[in-house]
């Protein structure tokens, strides 16, 4: 895992109250000057030369939304079902590693934002809080929110079954399954700063034995294949997701081991460099998928309409990784909600200026094939 010289801590600037929401660029401003410089290119950066990481945000440019009129409908009607639940609309929050190094609260923070609006948090194998105190941090008031559970498959598989269970027993309902990680991306900007641990008083506190106590070190796996996936299915009964799927080949292979559903995604630009944008990648497994299962996706989403653009182009729901970590950083969970509010503000404008009530309304015919240049 990355590591920081024992000198660098977690640290926070402090500020004024920035006050509303307007952009979700002003989390990441506010966020850098916050952040201390090795732990923001840790959130920040990406792997090589970090194309596929801007192609990810600059790819929503190319497309463009062909709007419908005189639909009426009202208000708009945001709800989206989901491996048999309904949530309160087609946003995630993707599994993002290492909260407490933007907030103290860490995880703790942003469940109880995620909580208060009901949608899904997806928890990270390397979050920095146990999954049992993410959970405990929802409000018996907001138990409709929805833990997933993110998942690096360990070459010792009855380690990975003690995790899958604690994730169960913990309420989870999906464990999402990362398969685009054979081995770390290189990533310049860690190497540079020298970012290879985690700073004293801080660990993966998934990975925690449970006989021993020991911290082990999360283990990117060369031998990851297609029977691991069918190890899985059979070891736990919560549904499956495949997250890092681009090939459509893949999809369908995905659909052809009963898995309940896959994410497009690129590792948000953090793995293979080169690889393309996650929205250029999704009308294809939308295509190979052809309805069996549902198709997330995440990667670059930080408007409204780059939320309308994906579920046009076939998407279930979208996940969002990268501006949570901003907010959590600029305004701890206060800035989560706020980040999870505009979002569906944005989305629900969108919706009505393209006509659509629901999310289903929109289909492939509102938007222009993409734009060269």
């Amino acid at each position: 895992m990355p590591s920081v010289p024992a000198q660098v801590t977690p640290s926070r600037t402090a500020m004024a109250d920035p006050g509303p929401l307007h952009r979700l660029d002003d989390l990441e401003a506010e966020a850098r000057l916050r952040l201390d410089p090795v732990h923001r290119d840790f959130f920040a950066g990406g792997a090589g030369d970090e194309r596929t990481l801007r192609a990810n945000e600059t790819a929503f440019d190319a497309y463009r939304i062909l709007p419908r009129v005189l639909r009426g409908g009202g208000e708009r009607d945001l709800r989206t079902e989901l491996l048999g639940e309904t949530l309160p609309m087609p946003v995630l929050v993707s599994p993002t590693a290492f909260h407490r190094l933007a907030h103290p609260e860490g995880e703790v923070a942003t469940a109880r934002a995620v909580g208060a609006v009901g949608t899904v948090l997806v928890v990270s194998m390397a979050s920095t809080t146990p999954i049992e105190a993410v959970a405990e941090a929802i409000e018996p008031s907001d138990r409709s929110a929805r833990l997933w559970f993110q998942l690096y498959p360990q070459p010792d598989l009855g380690f990975t079954a003690s995790v899958v269970s604690r994730a169960e027993a913990a309420g989870c309902r999906a464990l999402v399954v990362t398969v685009d990680s054979p081995v770390f991306g290189r990533r310049d900007r860690d190497l540079r700063n020298g970012f290879l641990d985690l700073p004293p008083g801080y660990c993966c506190e998934n990975m925690r034995d449970p006989e021993t106590g020991r911290v082990r070190d999360i283990v990117m796996d060369a031998t990851l294949d297609w029977a691991r996936i069918e190890w899985l299915r059979a070891t736990t009964r919560l549904p499956i997701v495949l997250k890092g799927i681009l090939h459509p080949a893949d999809a369908r292979l995905a659909v052809a081991h009963g898995v309940d559903a896959v994410l497009v995604s690129n590792h948000g630009g953090r793995q293979l460099d080169g690889v393309p944008a996650s929205i250029d990648a999704l009308p294809a497994v939308v295509a190979a998928v052809g309805g069996r299962i549902p198709v997330l996706l995440d990667g670059g989403i930080r408007r409204g309409t780059d939320i309308l653009t994906a579920l046009a182009l076939g998407a279930v729901a979208v996940g969002v990784g990268r501006p949570v970590l901003w907010a959590l950083a600029a305004r701890g969970e206060r800035g989560v909600s706020q980040l999870l509010d505009l979002l569906r503000a944005e989305l629900a404008r969108a919706m009505t200026l393209a006509g659509a009530v629901r999310p289903a309304d929109l289909t492939r015919e509102m938007i222009l094939d993409r734009v060269p240049g």
